[in-house]
């Protein structure tokens, strides 16, 4: 019955475990030590004697934690008989090594922390026990076995470099070969199985755990590097930040669009438009060329394209040559009013080519505003 309630305790211990988080802990070596007492096995037929243990262990999780422990304890053996000269108290040494199992309930900012624990080792005994009236009594019995444990127990958190451990467990200590499973006669008051195969002791002890080395500390986070924000850089100067600038080595002073790429100028003529089907100059007309003009003389470093333009009216032969002519017109008109013609490319015409409003309407029915706003002249600045 006992070896099945430490198999099933064991398997239970095993349970608990599980996949360790991610954060950081404490993985040190550490000591350990503990005292205790050992509270024998009845079918022993030894007295519940104090133990000490010593081990080494480190946490391989944040939440588990291995150790290798010996442990030492030296109860004596009850004996029955009262004749005279025979001793009543014989000793019985146990000694062994154990790896432990612990697996840490923890809570941030609770000191107390529950763990469980279940582990396997070799335990020893030494047993001296009364052979009476053999003349060799007391008999010795020597024998090394498996053992194992479970339990339960307290740990607090590493505090000025030492934690305490409290901790109950039940060892089974599987020795078969044990003078009181074999070979004892019964007497009265120590009724003996003969058939037993382990003993169940129960283990209550206190200990410290003592870390070796510094305590660890967080990795200090490498400085992050200069951020190379391109939004807050105009390397060409063109007034476009280098992200949205796709012609980055445009020269200071050019005109750009949006993506920082040169455009096209064109001096405001709007106002300069032509009768249909004429190339001469009409009376509003020349109040507008001569701003344009002013605008010239200010900039004389200013290159200047003159274009003309019809609306789709006729056909592309006669339109290219009417817009040549109102070309010409602005052109004759700009080099008379002491513009020099070095300054000036063309007279060029595009004919309708280039509308700058529909010349019909969606419908397909004839758009005079739009025809009317086509029908001009531009001033297209070169540099």
């Amino acid at each position: 019955m006992k070896k099945k309630l430490l198999c099933a305790a064991l398997l239970g211990g095993l349970g608990l475990a599980q996949a360790a988080n991610a954060q950081e802990f404490d993985d040190r070596w550490y000591i350990t030590g503990s005292a205790g007492y050992n509270f024998q096995d009845d079918d022993r037929r030894t007295s519940d004697a104090p133990f000490v243990t010593l081990g080494l262990g480190k946490f391989i999780s944040p939440v588990w934690s291995i150790d290798g422990e010996l442990n030492y304890q030296n109860p004596n053996f009850q004996s029955a008989n009262s004749v005279e000269g025979s001793n009543p108290d014989l000793n019985w040494s146990q000694y062994g090594i154990s790896v432990d199992f612990r697996r840490h309930f923890i809570s941030e900012g609770r000191t107390w922390n529950p763990y469980a624990v279940f582990g396997v080792g070799y335990q020893r005994s030494e047993e001296e026990f009364d052979a009476f009236p053999n003349p060799d009594s007391p008999g010795e019995n020597e024998d090394g076995n498996f053992a194992a444990k479970v339990g339960v127990g307290l740990q607090t958190t590493f505090t000025n470099r030492v934690a305490v451990r409290a901790e109950v467990a039940l060892r089974g200590d599987f020795n078969d070969d044990s003078y009181a499973a074999n070979g004892a006669a019964d007497w009265e008051g120590y009724p003996h199985n003969q058939e037993e195969s382990w003993f169940g002791d129960m283990l209550a002890s206190v200990g410290v755990v003592i870390p070796l080395g510094p305590e660890p500390t967080a990795p200090v986070a490498p400085a992050p590097a200069p951020v190379d924000n391109c939004a807050d850089r105009d390397s060409d100067g063109d007034g476009v930040n280098d992200c949205d600038d796709r012609c980055p080595d445009t020269q200071a002073g050019t005109t750009v669009g949006p993506d920082g790429c040169p455009v096209p100028v064109t001096i405001d003529l709007r106002g300069v438009n032509f009768d249909f089907d004429k190339a001469t100059l009409r009376p509003d007309a020349v109040q507008i060329l001569n701003e344009a003009i002013e605008i010239l003389r200010r900039y004389p470093d200013l290159r200047v394209e003159i274009a003309g333009h019809t609306d789709s009216i006729g056909s592309d032969e006669y339109n290219q040559g009417l817009s040549e002519r109102r070309a010409r017109t602005v052109y004759d008109y700009i080099t008379s009013n002491g513009i020099d013609a070095s300054r000036l490319v063309g007279p060029v015409g595009y004919g309708e080519s280039r509308p700058i409003a529909p010349n019909t309407n969606p419908d397909g029915s004839d758009n005079p505003e739009g025809r009317a706003r086509n029908r001009r002249t531009e001033m297209n600045v070169q540099n």
